[in-house]
């Protein structure tokens, strides 16, 4: 057998056997033992379970179809048994029709395997010595018991050798691979089996019969139920102590078990949940300083100047506003915007720039930091040289291996799925599709602009905005703020479907790619995905924030859009409010979403599935037929959490200058997302395939890019949407002479000074307001600070010297906080290293044993060969030539 594996051939395992010599599964019944893992025997573990339904019971196929799908079965689960897997096939208790086919991987099996695929494994306890933290005493108030879950023990590991057997730590040839290092290598083992031949290309993996149907699920198991302990007394239960110690909700102010979580489900697990534990952590100080931040503009609220003369009657109630739309808008009094400008006063203080620089230092101590910690996890859990020795090619791209090319490095022939013209030809097409589906989002985006605009003048014609009016509801309800709310409620919805189109879209492009690796397959997909959510989620906030009142004209002269609407105005205040609102909205609304299709779509067809098999009976289950009826991961496994949390992270960010609670909701909403991915994959989910992986992948780029452009987004925020310029520019020098009239610097005055001024009789036919005019006064004023001379001035309506003021110094702001900013990130990245000491100390040390234990024993079997030989070329040359010599 092991003479036979040694000549594997890693694409193509073996030829199709003849129908006489195939291979078939032990049958065996159930031995009425529901947590059991091993075989009828109980020695030989489960390490995968293949399901399929009886060929013989199908009545939804026709019969030949039938007859050719058990024939690739059986050819398919033939050659598993001539890789030397051994199988062991049941019939379901529940259901007749379903057949459960349980794998064993043998000793021999594992070894070879091992060592194909570049799999580390332990050499001897790590001998290194470790301080304790200053803080370990504080941490270990958050820790799981170490009397329930064991800590790990630290090992130096090396790539496995067969020939160096005796070299590794072997205390138990039963417990030398772990459960999910079984899994992991008859999954690899079951993803290149060949089970069909056709015009000479050979179709194989048992991702392609999952996908025919042939087989209906394939896994690993579960070890024990999440509600109890295991009845096996060979069993450690780890599900159960992941769902008592790491799922339940009581765990929510505890750390995790990251080893554990790691040893169950595998690498991949383990560093999502690293990361997202660390960001978490990481966010409660945003959270504290952000919500300090809030208390702060609640505070000093009551002293904001401009906002007490919007709602003084005796200067904002004499304020007559310009209509803000065509014919139909009247005329209405500043002294309707006294609430919302109350509530700006909240978020546009000066508390809102500390925040904005803070999270730009935040965010890079957050990502260097974490740059340490991934580093100390790719040293504790074996992945340093992952992506170098271990990966493999994914079956889906060697099946398409049928162009022969010539490899320029090893001067040998190799096989590809395409040509150089070929490939180019798909970057083409992707590249063209990827612009295309983002153009359909802009599209999106500008039918929810022109949706703003149109409604916008049915609500400034229902809504109640008489100058003499007193109505409660128009402190609440202007036209402006049932605009916003409905177009923000609608953006959402949109953006919810489109994702859905989107996420078929970008899997189908990256198919037709055909990336060549798992990693290079997801960072692929991951780049698409996000770009399009990007676009999807982010394009309504950037609007409202950059471009919302920007363009809009002065009421004698308005800028129309696609010539017909009239651009949108902000309040007087600015478009901040709005933009909280809408990111408020989002932010919220997603979560909500989120956890609904996460958390209760796969808890009702659990519950759906368990009654209706408990209908059928009440015999006892065995654990592969449990599982079985628990939902699959899905084949992009934690994708979409990586997503999830991302554009999390990027609401965090880069908008972080309008709403400095966003932290702290964050905060709130991750601590419970952590809980409720552990509780999905203990209770929900069967059993993913453990994989590895060495870092965060493709996300690690896009969150460094999100960091860069975030400065650039809340610094324009504070200089664009923001009035805090204006405000400055008019306390320090329009305040006080020559510009002003006061004896100090004082805000007094501003709102009178910063509202352009606008003679009614100077409007056009097409924009006058069909409602007649209240009162003697011939002006009204501009919604927006648009900073312009008064009529009657020989450059009316033209730019005053106080908005070329206001560019200049908003220019300047954005210019000097971004290169602050980045100058303290260009610092902290230098001086906070990768690699932490203590780690590097570590990877040196197994390098050192690796080669001393694997390397040097063979150097020194070989001196002591050459030495023999060398001795006796020696003799026998002397005694050639002594008696010349003679």
């Amino acid at each position: 057998l092991v003479l036979e594996l040694n000549q594997v051939i890693i694409p193509t395992y073996g030829t199709v056997p003849d129908q006489q010599n195939l291979h078939a599964p032990e049958w065996v019944g159930f031995d009425d033992k529901p947590d059991s893992l091993f075989f009828k025997d109980g020695k030989r573990r489960i390490d995968f379970v293949l399901v399929y339904e009886d060929e013989s019971k199908k009545f939804t196929h026709k019969r030949s179809d039938r007859k050719k799908q058990k024939r690739k079965r059986q050819v398919y689960e033939s050659n598993l048994i001539n890789n030397g897997l051994q199988l062991e096939a049941t019939r379901s208790v529940l259901d007749e029709k379903l057949i459960f086919v349980k794998v064993h991987a043998p000793w021999e099996v594992l070894c070879t395997y091992a060592e194909v695929m570049h799999i580390k494994l332990p050499l001897q306890h790590n001998d290194l010595k470790t301080r304790d933290s200053a803080f370990n005493w504080f941490s270990r108030l958050f820790r799981v018991d170490e009397n329930i879950i064991k800590p790990e023990q630290e090992f130096f590991t090396a790539p496995f050798q067969k020939e160096h057997l005796s070299n590794f730590y072997i205390h138990d040839k039963d417990t030398f691979f772990n459960p999910a290092t079984r899994s992991r290598i008859v999954h690899f083992i079951l993803s290149r089996v060949e089970y069909a031949t056709k015009n000479n290309v050979k179709k194989f993996g048992i991702n392609k019969l999952l996908d025919t149907g042939i087989y209906k699920a394939a896994f690993p198991l579960h070890d024990s139920g999440f509600r109890h302990l295991s009845t096996d007394p060979n069993c450690p239960s780890e599900r159960y102590l992941l769902y008592r110690e790491w799922a339940h909700p009581k765990n929510i102010f505890k750390l995790q078990p990251l080893d554990f979580i790691r040893k169950y489900y595998g690498e991949k697990i383990g560093i999502y949940f690293a990361w997202l534990g660390f960001y978490t952590n990481m966010l409660t100080v945003a959270a504290v300083v952000g919500v300090g931040c809030f208390l702060y503009g609640c505070l000093t609220k009551d002293n904001c100047t401009w906002s007490q003369e919007v709602c003084d009657p005796n200067i904002g109630g004499n304020i007559i506003m310009c209509p803000q739309c065509d014919k139909v808008c009247t005329y209405w009094n500043l002294t309707i915007t006294c609430e919302s400008s109350k509530k700006l006063c909240i978020f546009d203080s000066f508390g809102t720039l500390v925040f904005a620089v803070f999270m730009g230092i935040w965010v890079t101590f957050f990502l260097e930091f974490w740059k340490r910690r991934q580093a100390e996890l790719e040293y504790e859990w074996d992945t340093v040289e992952y992506l170098e020795q271990e990966e493999q090619v994914r079956p889906e791209y060697e099946a398409q291996c049928t162009h022969v090319v010539m490899n320029e490095i090893t001067q040998q022939e190799e096989h590809v799925p395409y040509t150089a013209c070929g490939k180019c030809v798909r970057m083409a097409f992707c590249t063209s599709a990827i612009l295309f589906w983002i153009l359909l989002i802009i599209a999106s985006v500008v039918g929810i602009i022109v949706y703003r605009l149109s409604v916008f003048l049915v609500f400034s014609a229902t809504l109640s905005q008489h100058i003499s009016g007193t109505e409660a509801i128009r402190k609440y309800l202007t036209p402006q703020t049932a605009t916003s709310i409905t177009a923000s409620l609608i953006s959402f919805v949109v953006i919810m479907i489109l994702n859905i189109v989107y996420e078929k879209v970008a899997i189908l492009i990256t198919d037709f790619e055909l990336p060549r690796t798992q990693t290079d397959y997801e960072n692929s997909l991951t780049t698409k995905m996000f770009l399009f959510q990007f676009v999807n989620y982010y394009s309504s906030c950037f609007y409202i924030a950059f471009f919302k009142g920007k363009f809009v004209g002065h009421p004698g002269n308005p800028v129309y859009w696609l010539g017909k609407y009239r651009n949108e105005e902000c309040d007087p205040g600015g478009c901040l409010l709005e933009l909280t609102t809408q990111l408020a909205i989002i932010v919220g609304g997603k979560a909500i979403w989120n956890n609904i299709q996460e958390v209760l779509f796969p808890l009702v067809k659990n519950l759906i599935g368990r009654y209706s098999a408990a209908a059928r009976s009440e015999k006892i289950v065995p654990r592969w037929e449990h599982d079985y009826h628990l939902q699959p991961i899905g084949k992009l496994g934690l994708f979409y959490e990586y997503l999830e949390m991302v554009i999390q992270f990027g609401f965090v960010t880069l908008f972080v200058a309008s709403f400095p609670l966003a932290p702290l909701l964050a905060l709130i909403n991750n601590m419970l997302e952590i809980r409720l991915d552990a509780w999905k994959l203990t209770t929900q989910f069967r059993r993913m395939v453990p994989q590895k992986a060495q870092d965060i992948g493709a996300w690690q780029p896009i969150l460094q890019g999100i960091a860069i452009l975030a400065v650039v987004t809340n610094a324009m925020i504070i200089a664009f949407t923001s009035d805090m310029i204006p405000r400055l520019v008019y306390y320090w020098s329009f305040s006080v002479p020559p510009y002003g009239s006061h004896t100090s610097h004082t805000m007094k005055g501003y709102i009178n000074s910063t509202l352009s001024v606008f003679n009614i009789s100077d409007f056009k036919n097409a924009s006058k307001p069909f409602s007649p005019w209240l009162g003697n006064q011939t002006t009204c004023r501009q919604v927006y600070r648009d900073l312009r001379y008064p009529p009657g001035h020989q450059h009316q309506y033209e730019h005053n010297i106080y908005y070329w003021h206001v560019i200049a110094a908003k220019l300047a702001f954005i210019i000097v906080m971004e290169h602050v900013i980045y100058f303290v990130k260009f610092i902290i990245s230098y001086i906070i290293p990768d690699v932490s000491q203590k780690t590097k100390s570590k990877v040196k040390r197994e390098k050192y044993l690796t080669q001393k234990l694997l390397h040097e024993n063979d150097l020194k079997v070989v001196k002591k060969n050459m030495g023999k030989i060398a001795d006796k070329i020696i003799n026998r040359a002397e005694s050639t030539f002594r008696p010349k010599a003679e």
